[in-house]
């Protein structure tokens, strides 16, 4: 029966056992090898962890912070354009995604639920210009059909210091029509005189939001189109 030699059977370099034994003899020529040889392996265990940790860091902190970024707007998915205006028919469903149950979950929304109504927002005029702070619009037109309606106005960031806003939305109670039923609504920083909506906010984007109270449409966003949302017109902004 043939003896190992401590060779390597298939490539013929040294085995574990000679590299020990290699080992062994350098450290007893050179006791200074093993401080050395030491240093070496202890360098490279630290900076595998290291970079494990680094790595593990890394996509901690990107998967927090795109969270945070999905979060802290509007509904980041699941929304049907029409125009300017975004429909949100199952943001309170029971099977709505999860980003938009964390939304509601950081603003403390409870959501119009399908049966309830539906909720449209929007975050540009009709030329697809972003709703500025520091902008006036002239909101005007119609809504679907709904027992009851409101629109609101919201923007991200701190308001003006000391300033509590005058008034952040209408109610469909509330807003003066033209004969014909049809309305206008000032978007503007400035005093406006009719249906004036201060800015909630000195400057940056802003949202508007249309919640429609038990109608119809909450059952088929198909049914909606342009002539049935207020159109959103810039008539200028500050310097």
């Amino acid at each position: 029966m043939a003896l190992s030699s401590g060779v390597g059977p298939a490539t013929g370099t040294p085995g574990r056992g000679d590299e020990r034994q290699d080992l062994r003899e350098d450290l007893r020529k050179d006791p200074a090898a093993r401080l050395r040889r030491l240093a070496r392996s202890a360098a490279s265990r630290s900076s595998r962890v290291g970079l494990f940790v680094y790595a593990l860091t890394l996509g901690g902190l990107l998967g927090l912070a795109s969270a945070d970024y999905a979060t802290s707007g509007g509904y980041p998915f699941g929304g049907t354009g029409i125009g300017s205006w975004t429909a949100w028919p199952r943001a309170g469903s029971l099977d709505s995604d999860p980003y938009a149950r964390a939304v509601n979950a950081r603003r403390g929304d409870i959501p119009l639920a399908v049966g309830e109504g539906m909720l449209l927002t929007a975050a540009s005029d009709d030329s697809g210009r972003t709703l500025d702070a520091t902008c006036t619009y002239r909101l005007a037109g119609v809504t679907p059909p709904a027992r009851a309606w409101t629109i609101t106005v919201t923007g991200r960031g701190a308001p003006a210091p000391g300033q509590e806003p005058v008034r952040t939305g209408f109610t469909s109670t509330e807003i003066l029509r033209e004969t014909d039923g049809r309305f206008a609504i000032l978007l503007s920083p400035e005093v406006q005189a009719g249906n004036w909506l201060p800015m909630p906010r000195p400057s940056g984007p802003v949202r508007l939001a249309l919640r429609l109270y038990d109608t119809p449409v909450a059952a088929s966003v198909g049914s909606l189109d342009r002539d049935s949302l207020p159109a959103i017109e810039r008539m200028g902004c500050g310097s």
